[in-house]
């Protein structure tokens, strides 16, 4: 049978949220925004000399990442020769599972992720791990509607950091915007500033930073135009030390951009104005695209891959080689995209899908950062390390360029 290249078929989408707008409108371009472009620029990486000398020391850079815990073999030896690159990384592997539960995932792979841990703390880099909220529906905003339960979730995330000697904590609590109902999205709205105003102060008084993860908002209402209002960007900003903005998963359930970057400027202007702090903001940047099954004809095999897959920078060449490919790339999105045909038999039943594959390259990744610094926000997270086109490492190569 014929099959995909591709990382992973089963690659969590909990992290990839920042969904097209609310409303559907694919294009945000408010003009009333125009005047982030006088924000004062903060530089996101301080560019050494050339040749093969490291180009980015971690207290100069804005650079982070997410580390997801299924890319750690790839990313482990790479990050290890690059970790004075980043200012801080997220291990992605962490969630809360009850008020006073954090538990790791089963999967990690325990010799990958140490010798990540310890090249990050060797060079100076931060250690800020993120924590999903994998609990169902409702639950995460019942437990920070009580005030006892939320004060024990704030102690069982200081305790956590502790415990783990982390520099911080990052917040990847999504359930809020991407399954409970938007009914609930005033009272989560108070309940989630309320234990930030908790939880912020408490981490602070050990010495430690709290970040959010949250998908983008367009404005500063709560209406349908406004986006992920959940998620209370002016009332956030004074409690935490960086809001990352997941600027990705533009198009999921059927094919078309990943991030466009008219978007990414767009949602990067509009939290700068919410929040009148840019230099709080960190863009999320991807590393990665997705295959789409368009049509399908004939009888498929049990076994075969029917739905979405992820391709990334690290996979995406060879899968060109292997199809024969043609990418095009698209000025307005600054993304590639290609199509092909495959075919699946298990020598009773055959079918032929065509899928289409969109992604962001390299320059598209490092196009998206200087986004970030042109206004003024305070770095770019990638998401995710492992995923990364080997040439990002190059000796010598600008991190934002």
């Amino acid at each position: 049978m014929d099959v995909e290249l591709a990382p992973r078929t089963d690659t969590p989408d909990e992290h990839a949220p920042p969904r097209p707008p609310v409303t559907g409108r694919p294009w945000f371009r408010p003009a009333a925004l125009a005047v982030v472009g006088v924000l004062v620029l903060v530089a996101l990486a301080s560019v050494a000399a050339g040749g093969d000398e490291d180009p980015v020391r971690s207290a100069d850079s804005g650079l982070d990442a997410w580390v997801p815990y299924w890319a750690l073999d790839d990313a482990a030896p790479e990050f290890a020769a690059n970790a004075r690159r980043f200012r801080e990384i997220s291990p992605f592997w962490f969630s809360a599972v009850g008020p006073d539960l954090i538990a790791p995932d089963a999967n990690v792979p325990a010799g990958a992720a140490a010798r990540v841990l310890d090249s990050a703390r060797a060079n100076g880099v931060a250690v800020v791990p993120s924590i999903r909220d994998a609990l169902p529906a409702g639950g995460m905003a019942s437990i920070l509607a009580d005030p006892a339960l939320r004060s024990r979730h704030v102690a069982a995330l200081v305790g956590f950091a502790e415990e783990g000697d982390y520099d911080g904590l990052d917040l990847d609590y999504e359930q809020f915007a991407f399954a409970d109902d938007r009914a609930t999205w005033s009272s989560t709205a108070t309940a989630w500033i309320a234990f930030l105003s908790e939880l912020g102060p408490a981490l602070h008084s050990t010495g430690r930073t709290l970040t959010v993860s949250v998908p983008p908002v367009y404005d500063g209402g709560r209406t349908e135009a406004s986006g992920y209002w959940v998620y209370d960007y002016a009332a956030m900003a004074p409690l935490v030390d960086r809001i990352r903005i997941m600027a990705y998963d533009y198009s999921t359930a059927t094919p078309g951009p990943i991030s466009p970057i008219d978007w990414v400027r767009g949602l990067v202007a509009a939290a700068g104005a919410v929040t009148g702090t840019p230099e709080k903001l960190v863009l999320g940047v991807p590393l990665y695209g997705y295959n789409w099954v368009t049509s399908v004809s004939g009888t498929c095999p049990a076994d075969a891959e029917t739905g979405r897959t992820t391709v990334t920078q690290r996979s995406v060449t060879d899968l060109i080689v292997k199809r024969a490919a043609a990418p095009v790339w698209d000025e307005a999105t600054d993304e590639w995209s290609f199509s092909y045909s495959l075919e699946h038999t298990d020598g009773t039943t055959t079918c032929v899908q065509q899928r289409t594959v969109q992604y962001v390259d390299e320059a598209g990744a490092r196009a998206r950062i200087a986004v970030a610094e042109q206004a003024g926000c305070g770095g770019a997270a990638l998401w995710g390390l492992g995923s990364e086109a080997p040439t990002w490492w190059s000796p010598g190569e600008p991190v934002g360029s």
